[in-house]
């Protein structure tokens, strides 16, 4: 028997009436509630956006230079050590 998770959470938004009723039209066609639409439609999109950013695929000579890429020591920033040995606003003695 499949497990369904409470939903306990709530997100309020503020539409125009036209958006309202192409919200409340859609809904209708796919026989959901416009509760339901919005989500499955929300999520989806979310899933589109995020979908980069939590996997990726290589093919066999990419992921041999991107494991490479790891592995290799890091190059010299002098820029960045500069940086990291000048002292930091926090850093400065108080004047009084």
């Amino acid at each position: 028997m499949p497990t369904t998770t409470t939903r306990t959470e709530k997100l309020d938004l503020r539409l125009t009436p036209d958006a309202k009723r192409a919200l409340q039209a859609a809904a209708a066609v796919v026989h959901r509630s416009v509760s339901e639409f919005v989500l499955e439609s929300a999520l989806a999109r979310a899933d589109e956006a995020l979908a980069d950013r939590r996997k990726f695929s290589l093919n066999a000579t990419r992921w041999q230079a991107f494991l490479a890429a790891l592995d290799a020591p890091p190059r010299p920033l002098p820029r960045l050590k500069r940086l990291w040995n000048e002292p930091g606003f926090f850093d400065a003695a108080p004047n009084q």
